[in-house]
């Protein structure tokens, strides 16, 4: 076995536990979705998955994607980061961080630091208790 075919086969085995451990079934085609998304940390559309997982000759639908990032997303493997009707981004780093996105190139991007929104807590409803805070701040790029 060559080490490549064997990163491969930890890469696999890797993924397979990841995903039976978050209680999802494992399918041929949920691993290689979920080693592509996984591959590193990646704010990426499904379109853009889409293209990522069958550049390599594999034929995923695009129904078999969006099902399968909407399962991630509800077990927690991946953050859905809405942006508007028409744009979504699934986050690979699924801890709770916020985000810029810049209008002008369309690129989401980590914030450095984590903003704690302390100021929501006072505002609260009565009887509630803030579950999370996701933050996305439009940016443009400045002109020259």
């Amino acid at each position: 076995m060559t080490p490549n075919t064997h990163d491969q086969l930890l890469k696999k085995k890797q993924v397979e536990q990841m995903l039976a451990e978050h209680g999802i079934f494992v399918t041929a085609q949920r691993r290689i979705i979920a080693e592509a998304l996984f591959a590193r940390n990646q704010h990426i559309t499904a379109d853009q998955l889409l293209d990522l997982v069958n550049k390599n000759g594999t034929k995923v639908s695009k129904a078999t994607i969006y099902n399968s990032l909407g399962l991630f997303a509800d077990k927690g493997l991946v953050r859905e980061i809405h942006i508007n009707a028409s744009k979504t981004f699934y986050d690979s780093n699924a801890s709770r961080h916020h985000h810029f996105y810049n209008v002008d190139t369309g690129d989401l991007i980590d914030m450095k630091e984590r903003l704690v929104p302390l100021f929501l807590q006072s505002d609260l409803p009565d009887g509630t208790v803030m579950e999370t805070a996701d933050v996305v701040i439009r940016v443009r790029n400045q002109s020259p």
